[in-house]
């Protein structure tokens, strides 16, 4: 369960969801767009994994089960509004269920300049 502190803090949409950012820890770079809920927050603090939620399939997941690809947590930090977690992973393999190593590289919409 959820510290009832941490949970208070929360503000969840709809779906009871929070957007949970993955960033490695080390480079800034940022690496997926997670959705979590109060358990999977909850697990995620406790195990040192990343937990997130699947809008799609309704269920739990832990980043790298199938894959292999595990995001090793080091930090975990709430947005001043509550509705939105950056997770600093140490991210092993790709982040992106495409096989990439974000899911932020293949649809760059403005370059820097």
């Amino acid at each position: 369960m959820l510290d009832p502190a941490i949970a208070a803090r929360l503000k969840r949409d709809a779906s009871g969801l929070v957007a949970a950012i993955a960033q490695q820890y080390d480079t800034g770079e940022v690496l997926m767009l997670g959705w979590m809920d109060e358990e999977a927050l909850h697990r995620t603090l406790t195990t040192g994994r990343c937990t997130y939620w699947s809008r799609s399939r309704q269920e739990y997941w832990v980043k790298g089960d199938t894959s292999g690809h595990h995001q090793r947590v080091k930090s975990v930090a709430l947005d001043c509004d509550g509705d939105a977690l950056v997770v600093k992973v140490d991210q092993v393999g790709a982040a992106c269920h495409t096989g990439d190593r974000t899911c932020f590289d293949a649809d760059v919409l403005l370059k820097e300049q």
